[in-house]
């Protein structure tokens, strides 16, 4: 990427090396069903990490313990975010504190414009990630900024969906399955797009089903079978092992 797409772009202050994120055995709930049992792992600042598994793993249920959602209900266990006890945070508290998850649905509000999406979102004043720089990395977005979102294409409401969490002026990004149901070029912009916000250092944690694209983004991956942690590495040792991929990962 050219010093020119980078120039204009927040940039990050921690140091390189620390640890950012602790998740320490976590287990979580559906009401009687027992989802994530046990889980933990660590992450860097600025590090990608590539959370996989099979349909039902807990891969979902685990991003969204992260990001203190009502469902499903952590039973034991803790998450730090730095200094931040995320494990006694409300669902609102975590999203002030710059825990954003974008689900898989999107949720773009009806009604609102792609610009008035972002307004709410938005922090005032915002310290990283005003709209201009955010129509910076995603133009499409600026062209459509007076578009209500519920019309844009897929990928474009992808796009929405991701600029509205670091509106957020996010600090962990959590991403659940954001080439869902798109195009091969709109995944590819995508993947564009993730590309220059692992350049600029900002600690992300990806749930997807095309596991070797995730991959190939990815600093470290964690791999769940079961609800429990099966491999903690990095990307590059999943790609490099044929034998884990297919046991775990049917590729």
């Amino acid at each position: 990427m050219s010093t020119t797409d980078t120039a204009t772009l927040p940039a990050d202050t921690t140091a390189e090396g620390e640890r950012f994120l602790k998740v320490d055995d976590i287990h979580a709930y559906y009401g009687e069903s027992y989802i994530v049992q046990g889980v933990s792992f660590e992450l860097r600042k600025g590090e990608i990490l590539a959370l996989l598994g099979r349909n039902g793993a807990g891969k979902t249920s685990t991003l969204r313990s992260l990001a203190r959602v009502g469902t499903p209900d952590l039973k034991k266990g803790e998450i730090w975010l730095a200094d931040l006890p995320v494990h006694k945070l409300k669902a609102h508290e975590a999203a002030r504190k710059g825990i954003a998850l974008v689900p898989e649905d999107r949720r773009i509000i009806q009604g609102l414009t792609v610009e008035e999406n972002l307004d709410l979102a938005q922090i005032a004043p915002p310290i990283g990630w005003s709209k201009e720089r955010i129509f910076e990395l995603f133009p499409r977005l600026g062209e459509r900024r007076r578009q209500e979102g519920v019309t844009l294409s897929g990928g474009e409401q992808q796009m929405l969906a991701v600029a509205r969490a670091l509106a957020r002026d996010v600090e962990l990004f959590l991403l659940d399955e954001p080439y869902e149901g798109l195009a091969p070029v709109i995944v590819q912009e995508i993947e564009r797009t993730l590309e220059q916000i692992k350049a600029i250092g900002l600690t992300t944690i990806i749930v997807e089903q095309n596991a070797i694209a995730a991959l190939h983004l990815a600093d470290r991956a964690l791999i769940l079978d079961m609800g429990q942690v099966v491999f903690d590495g990095t990307a590059r040792e999943v790609l490099d092992n044929a034998e884990l991929r297919e046991q775990y990962l049917a590729v």
